[in-house]
């Protein structure tokens, strides 16, 4: 192509303009980091993911108490319905490591996957509308629909630390907020098209702010693993780990049998009470802790909240035999536990330390930790259920009323554990920093 004359105001091209390579002037056409409007157009899109994908697994107890109540599915086990959600979750979360690894490799598919999450999420929403047997719940609502939001969730868990730092922790509360919102088969077909256009806008917006690899044929790829891996012989790393694991224990084990338990107290239309001020409860907590860990030592807002939620456990809940105990536990339970989930990217870029490329890889693995604790904390909840509840207990029993008492110990416990553990990752990280 011919060169074009310069024009008469225009100034000299200097030698070392005339040296820029073409990805040293795509880094300085960079969009601004910690704010504008394409910073903030990110976190909108990753608000609207959340809502359509972690908002309708967090409110899956309303689906749970319809299954158990209603054919085609009253006549499966109770364990077995609730095993939808939970494998739903389980899946999502212990998937992103596997993600994490593949795109290590194959960064260049990133985008390309959200498309397909999305239309893996509608149908199988879609088709789970026709479901008759609770097998197909499990495989469609439960497997494919957590395989399905993984692909389009583990972008924004990559993409965030490129669009903020400083601010960080209120961008993680704003997405993560969105978890909070949120006859059954026209449900089902409702949430199915909801997802398609709600994440479908979001996933328009989810754009990397860095330039994404690219590779020609023949070239040689990254290693599905990376070759060093110093995060993990960290105290650091597992002390979260551990603090991760109980925190999941509890917190899954509450939003799955807090509507159960307020519908032996009162009709389902107080349970979907519970259950919506716990998940609003929750955006709440996630924007105002999320923000707080930009400006305050993320182990002790850890402690604060886990210490607060297993109170609130032993004294609200187990004591609880009216509604206005259990909403105000709702309340609380669901804004510090909820909001505990904020700290996890500042977390992260801490353990990663001098590698922030593996900032998500640490992510994944929290959140691998986290989906086996799903699965592991409301089995044990129900196993714990089932006991007292065969035992005879009663609305009258002065602590751990309908025979929910050994539960609300459990998940008190968890809490109360994850603050100790909280202390440890506070000392794990001043020795890091020292």
């Amino acid at each position: 192509m011919a060169s074009l004359p310069l024009s008469a105001g225009s100034a000299p091209v200097s030698s070392s303009e005339a040296n820029v390579t073409p990805r040293e002037s795509k880094v300085q056409e960079l969009p601004a980091i910690d704010g504008g409007w394409q910073a903030w157009r990110f976190c909108a899109a990753g608000f609207l993911i959340e809502v359509m994908i972690w908002g309708l697994e967090f409110s899956y107890g309303i689906f749970q108490d319809y299954y158990t109540s209603h054919p085609p599915f009253s006549s499966a086990s109770p364990v077995t319905i609730a095993a939808v959600g939970t494998t739903s979750i389980a899946v999502q979360y212990c998937e992103t490591i596997l993600l994490s690894l593949f795109f290590e490799r194959y960064p260049d598919l990133l985008k390309a996957s959200v498309w397909v999450g999305l239309v893996l999420a509608f149908a199988s929403l879609l088709l789970a509308s026709f479901a008759k047997q609770i097998w197909q719940l499990v495989l469609l609502q439960g497997v494919i629909f957590g395989a399905s939001g993984a692909l389009m969730y583990y972008p924004i868990l990559v993409l965030l630390p490129q669009w903020f730092v400083q601010r960080r922790g209120l961008a993680t509360g704003i997405i993560f907020s969105g978890s909070g919102i949120g006859g059954f088969r026209w449900t089902l077909r409702i949430c199915a098209f909801a997802v398609l256009v709600v994440a479908g806008i979001g996933v328009l917006g989810m754009k990397p702010r860095l330039p994404t690899p690219t590779f020609q044929r023949g070239q040689r790829r990254p290693r599905f693993i990376p070759p060093q891996l110093q995060f993990i012989k960290t105290p650091l790393f597992w002390a979260l780990g551990v603090s991760t694991v109980l925190q999941a224990l509890s917190f899954f084990s509450v939003s799955l049998y807090i509507a159960p338990f307020v519908n032996l107290i009162a009709s389902p239309l107080y349970a979907s009470v519970a259950l919506s001020l716990f998940n609003s409860s929750g955006v709440v907590g996630q924007i105002v802790i999320g923000h707080l860990c930009d400006r305050l030592p993320y182990a002790w807002i850890m402690f604060t909240c886990t210490l607060g939620s297993g109170i609130a456990v032993f004294v609200l809940w187990g004591f609880a035999h009216t509604l206005p105990p259990i909403f105000v536990f709702s309340v609380i339970f669901g804004g510090l536990m909820g909001g505990f989930n904020s700290v996890g990217p500042i977390a992260a870029s801490d353990c990663a330390g001098n590698k922030p490329e593996q900032s998500s890889l640490v992510w994944a693995c929290s959140f691998f930790l986290k989906g086996i604790a799903a699965v592991v904390g409301p089995l044990v909840s129900g196993i714990l259920y089932d006991a007292g509840r065969s035992s005879g207990h009663r609305i009258d029993t002065r602590y751990g009323a309908f025979g929910f008492g050994q539960v609300e110990i459990f998940v008190g416990v968890c809490a109360m554990a994850t603050s100790v553990m909280s202390i440890v990752v506070a000392i794990a990280r001043r020795r890091v920093r020292a």
